[in-house]
């Protein structure tokens, strides 16, 4: 599998996610997904690319938490996502309309659907010398009984995307999304309970309240 040139991600896999029932009374919108005719070529995006940059680094500071000291999550909206099409196009030298396309086609899938936050979850380990040693502890933390996101007393449990571990692996960058009824919804969005990321896994056992900020910032994927 390629990787994506930003801190080492690997590319989504492309699947058919199946529609699901929902209990939302009032469902939000769609968040908008990355269209064709809003990319800018490699020439043009060189150009842009240190603004635009710069603005998706401050942008992605009110979208990542950490829980504990190995994982991060980065919460993905529209702008994220075009940020790692263009990265990809100017990477791989992509010049062609349906290759481009394949890639907006993978990235879309990192979006939230309705009344959903979604992230991307690292896994990060400083000492490369013993990362396949260390990673495999962290084996079964990708479902939703180990990773959640707590509103009030209410849990939310994390589902992941298929194909990012096996019987003997896991990798280091998973695919997570949150489903909210309407009433949690209108309650992380008020700030009328408390909001926090937690892991509870045998082995990374880390909870992260949701501040106020990025608690703001992420109410914006519901409108």
């Amino acid at each position: 599998m390629r990787h994506c040139p930003e801190r080492g991600r690997s590319r989504p896999r492309k699947t058919d996610r199946e529609k699901r029932g929902r209990s939302v009374r009032a469902p939000a919108k769609d968040m908008k997904k990355v269209e064709l005719a809003e990319i800018l070529n490699i020439a043009e995006y060189e150009k842009a690319r240190q603004e635009f940059r710069k603005r998706i680094i401050e942008l992605k500071k009110r979208r990542r938490i950490s829980v504990g000291p190995s994982v991060t999550f980065v919460f993905e909206n529209h702008d994220t996502v075009l940020s790692q099409i263009q990265e990809m196009m100017r990477a791989e030298r992509l010049v062609h309309d349906d290759a481009i396309q394949h890639e907006i086609d993978t990235y879309n899938q990192l979006l939230p659907e309705q009344n959903e936050l979604a992230a991307t979850m690292f896994i990060e380990l400083p000492d490369q010398s013993r990362i396949r040693e260390e990673i495999t502890k962290f084996h079964g933390v990708n479902t939703g009984e180990a990773i959640f996101l707590q509103i009030g007393d209410e849990k939310l449990p994390g589902d992941f995307a298929a194909g990012q571990s096996d019987d003997h692996r896991i990798s280091a960058v998973q695919y997570v999304r949150f489903r909210f009824s309407a009433q949690q919804r209108e309650a992380f969005v008020s700030g009328a309970q408390e909001a926090k990321l937690v892991i509870h896994h045998p082995n990374y056992q880390h909870r992260t309240m949701i501040e106020k900020e990025i608690r703001e910032e992420l109410s914006r994927d519901f409108a």
